[in-house]
């Protein structure tokens, strides 16, 4: 191979890089934005209300099915930004607070050895601990400290997904609530301690 054959390769291969990331909206972006074959990623006129409710166009989705459907091809990318992401298309949608609503919990045995299962309004179950983590924080729209867990871990670069518990679960949990191992009041759950106090557990 000559040195203008080596170059125009070399040309090639670079445009065809810039390609690629120019079908992101993050340069490098993730799997599933980077395959130049799918559409360009779109901004979708759906919106997650911070009590799990979906929208679209401003109306809501009645269809539990339809937003089961959407629940399972929803993304988190490393900016914080959301997307529905299928094999054909990928849009960006709005996410007021976390995208799910922890509805249910159920416990086994107690104290260090409780285990406690939480269920999701789009019928996540998880169990929490390690895996799934509760933490205490501010939502965008509020001062008072407020209980969210991990329901869906992130992966390959992207972040995880959270889903705020309901008031009845929190209720609840504080039901079981003992002191942890730095004074705080909190739960156990398989092998782990999390305060539903905020700050250290």
């Amino acid at each position: 191979m000559d040195r203008k054959t080596e170059h125009r390769t070399a040309a090639g291969q670079s445009a065809r890089q810039r390609e690629q990331q120019s079908a992101s909206p993050h340069g490098d972006g993730g799997d599933m934005l980077r395959d130049v074959r799918r559409p360009a990623p779109q901004e979708f006129d759906i919106r997650i209300a911070a009590d799990g409710s979906w929208y679209h166009e401003g109306g809501l989705i009645g269809r539990p099915a339809l937003v089961k459907l959407f629940a399972s091809v929803l993304r988190r990318e490393a900016d914080g930004s959301y997307w529905l992401v299928t094999p054909v298309e990928c849009g960006r949608i709005d996410v007021d607070d976390a995208p799910f609503t922890i509805i249910a919990a159920e416990f086994e045995g107690d104290g260090e050895g409780q285990v406690i299962r939480l269920r999701s309004n789009v019928d996540d179950d998880i169990i929490l601990g390690p895996g799934h983590q509760l933490v205490m924080r501010r939502p965008p729209d509020g001062d008072d400290l407020r209980p969210y867990v991990t329901v869906r871990p992130g992966v390959e670069g992207r972040l995880g997904l959270e889903g705020r518990i309901a008031r009845p679960v929190f209720y609840e949990l504080a039901e079981r609530g003992i002191e942890g191992p730095q004074g705080q009041i909190g739960v156990w759950s398989a092998g782990a301690f999390f305060s539903l106090e905020g700050g250290e557990a």
